[in-house]
């Protein structure tokens, strides 16, 4: 699973690289996070409570 926010100015989804480069790897997922008052550009990876259920769903899809 590979997530960013909407407002990551060091990767921003206006390049498109995430979308080409996701559908190259098997099973992957490309999640962007809207901007939000919750987001913080690219610091938003260090608050787990903006895409914490994005993870939850990854491992509920992965247990055995």
């Amino acid at each position: 699973m590979w997530v960013n926010s909407a407002d990551d100015f060091i990767n921003p989804p206006e390049l498109g690289i995430a979308g080409k480069e996701v559908a190259l790897i098997p099973h992957a997922k490309f999640v962007l996070i809207p901007i939000s008052d919750q987001t913080h550009g690219h610091g938003t990876h260090t608050l787990a409570s903006v895409w914490k259920d994005y993870l939850a769903e990854l491992l509920k899809e992965t247990e055995r």
